[in-house]
């Protein structure tokens, strides 16, 4: 197996690898020790729609990670910056990283950024976004009737499960909203998935796919022009899975999706941060378009 570049800390060495060298098992065990909710299928899926680099210790361990999902030739989102704890403060993560971005010369990166690990990338020249919440819990459908809480916005259109036949749709509503061509992202996400889409004037204005992920399942994308209109095509998703465990991350700046979140059980359970270097992650390629409620990336990695 080659070894692309050795790093050594105290006593020991560590070696870096094409991470699709390695056994996937190994990577799982990684997340799994830091208390990351990834299945070896979501890791499975990551390593099938990206690429990637494994810090490997002297005797074959997996001691930490990195992976980069081009969407554009020059833009790629980093995600699954993996580290031991006992090497966070051994430069681990900054060799990690540093690597990735020399193998992806010119290239614009954006990343979701845990709160530990936010220092790091703030280090290596990333800048600020947006705060994303990620929200998870039993779902709980019975908390959203009238009466127990404020009622949500209500919006027009009709709401009906995802067609095959919808896809090219959603592909042109995801790129108008974000700016960048996730196709072979959507490619794995919908065999997985299920998906709801609100109609307006015969169009689809907005969507949302639901697939299994981590302790259960997790909404997103969510791609909607408002707020009740997230609402509306998540909605389902709290009804199918109620009393299990399910779990969506949004832009802090949606309150009222926020809200319509914790209502339906999922409650705040912990915050990251949007981060771009050399610009802004996402950046809708026509203004005032759909924006994006949900983060996929955050769930991906």
């Amino acid at each position: 197996m080659e070894t692309i570049a050795r790093l050594h800390i105290d006593t020991f060495e560590l070696s870096l690898r094409d991470i699709r060298q390695v056994d996937p098992t190994l990577l799982h065990a990684l997340s799994v020790s830091v208390g990351w909710p990834h299945r070896e299928g979501d890791w499975q899926m990551l390593l099938d729609l990206g690429q990637g680099l494994a810090a490997v210790d002297e005797i074959g361990r997996v001691v930490g990670t990195v992976m980069w999902l081009r969407y554009r030739p020059d833009f790629a989102m980093v995600c699954m910056l993996i580290t031991l704890p006992r090497l966070q403060e051994q430069g681990a993560g900054s060799w990690l990283m540093e690597k990735a971005h020399e193998l992806n010369p010119g290239v614009v990166f954006g990343l979701t950024a845990t709160r530990e690990a936010k220092r790091l990338y703030r280090s290596l020249g990333y800048g600020y976004e947006q705060k994303v919440l990620r929200c998870q819990g039993e779902a709980a459908p019975d908390a959203l009737n009238p009466g127990k809480v404020m009622p949500f916005a209500r919006t027009e259109g009709s709401l009906r499960p995802l067609q095959a036949e919808d896809h090219d749709s959603l592909l042109r509503l995801d790129c108008a909203a974000i700016g960048l061509d996730r196709s072979a992202v959507f490619r794995s996400l919908l065999p997985v998935s299920q998906g709801h889409v609100l109609i307006r004037n015969e169009e689809i204005v907005s969507f949302a796919l639901c697939r299994p992920f981590g302790r259960g399942h997790v909404i997103g994308p969510v791609i909607a022009a408002t707020e009740a209109d997230a609402i509306a095509v998540s909605r389902p998703y709290v009804e199918v899975h109620a009393g299990r465990f399910l779990r969506a991350d949004t832009p802090a700046c949606n309150t009222a999706f926020t809200n319509f979140l914790v209502a339906s059980g999922m409650q705040i359970h912990d915050s990251a941060t949007s981060m771009g270097l050399g610009r802004a992650p996402y950046m809708p390629s026509i203004p005032g378009g759909p924006r994006r409620i949900a983060l996929a990336s955050q769930a991906l990695g």
